[in-house]
């Protein structure tokens, strides 16, 4: 049985819009028209839906996974791993699938530590991170030389599975990492200054799309595990035992801690 395909666009955008009493509707067939969001309000709505999905992805699904038994590595694609993606990964996969979309939203992970050296801070992002590991505060810029305006937020070791992998990586350049530390900052750019609210909605759903495919992608892994190792795919969560929620129940959790600061912006606009 295939994963890849049990949620539909449609679903999609339901999972991650409704709450508040349901996907406000438009006024007019122009509302959707006009720009109600400056760049800035855009990405920080996407970043906490992000920060969302990663926590509960690595708190819940990892964490807890371990816990039961479950792995997760940087090689989980290959064939002869039975293993999930770390939560970098998962971000990595989230960004790929929006990459490969029609909205031209940028994102990715980086540090001034970090695992793979391609990650390293550079240039401007690099003299905002620094301020970013004291305050811990959203940076904005516009960045000239790709013509994007960027936003930085910062990434923390929320889980001990974030601190413990980093640490004892045979390639990580720094392995004193702490509960709470400033790991990283997720980089997020746009061309645009304005959005429209079609626009905001479509950024939203392009990183929801993200989340689905990659979580679909781990299930649809898990189909060629090992019978005895093979997790119960369903409504029951890791932390009950060897049990993974669907990617329904998994968005339908990140669904109720995070739209209703999303809708107050989003309703606001309407």
């Amino acid at each position: 049985m295939k994963f890849l395909k049990t949620i539909t666009l449609p679903i999609l955008s339901t999972l991650i819009l409704q709450g508040c009493g349901g996907v406000p509707e438009e006024k007019s067939e122009t509302a959707g028209m006009e720009n109600v969001f400056s760049v800035e309000e855009v990405l920080e709505m996407v970043a906490k839906e992000n920060d969302v999905t990663r926590t509960l992805y690595t708190k819940a699904i990892v964490g807890k996974g371990k816990a039961q038994g479950m792995k997760f590595d940087e090689d989980w694609r290959k064939d002869d791993v039975e293993a999930g993606p770390l939560p970098a990964l998962f971000l990595r996969g989230v960004a790929t699938s929006i990459r490969k979309g029609p909205v031209p939203l940028g994102l990715y992970l980086g540090s001034d530590f970090p695992v793979n050296a391609a990650n390293k801070f550079e240039g401007r992002q690099a003299e905002l991170f620094k301020e970013i590991k004291v305050d811990q505060k959203p940076k904005f810029f516009y960045d000239e030389g790709q013509k994007l305006h960027t936003a930085m937020f910062a990434d923390l070791a929320s889980a001990g599975a974030c601190v413990t992998c980093h640490n004892s990586h045979p390639q990580t350049t720094k392995s004193d990492w702490k509960l709470g530390d400033v790991m990283g900052a997720t980089t997020w750019q746009y061309p645009k200054d304005s959005l429209t609210y079609k626009e905001t909605v479509a950024v939203l759903n392009s990183y929801a799309k993200g989340t689905v495919d990659i979580y679909l992608e781990y299930l649809d892994e898990i189909e060629a595990f090992k019978e005895s190792e093979k997790p119960e795919i369903g409504i029951k969560w890791p932390e009950e035992g060897n049990f993974l929620p669907t990617a329904e129940v998994f968005l339908d959790s990140v669904k109720k801690l995070s739209s209703y600061e999303t809708m107050k912006h989003l309703v606001a606009a309407k």
